[in-house]
């Protein structure tokens, strides 16, 4: 088992834009055999980091979807709504 853990530097006026990404990702994620276990927003302290946390059952497995989201049409959406909004700094 995997779990990948993600820190995005977003900025905290497009938090909604953010939501919105992560809301999108979660049946992504799902639709390529991994579990998501959600995003964290930000709440208390630093008001730009959220985290994301999914588990892929094997690293081969975890690898396939890296490879396979590069080429999915609703992956590409979500990439690419994520730049249009650039609610996503690092």
């Amino acid at each position: 088992m995997v779990t990948c853990y993600l820190r995005y530097i977003i900025d905290p006026y497009k938090l909604s834009e953010f939501e919105h990404y992560g809301k999108l990702w979660i049946p992504l994620v799902e639709k390529f055999g991994g579990q998501h276990h959600g995003y964290f927003l930000p709440s208390e302290g630093a008001n730009n980091v959220a985290l994301a946390m999914f588990t892929f059952p094997s690293l081969a497995s975890y690898e396939t979807y890296r490879t396979s989201s590069l080429q999915d049409a609703d992956c590409l959406a979500a990439f690419n709504y994520a730049e249009e909004t650039r609610c996503i700094m690092s």
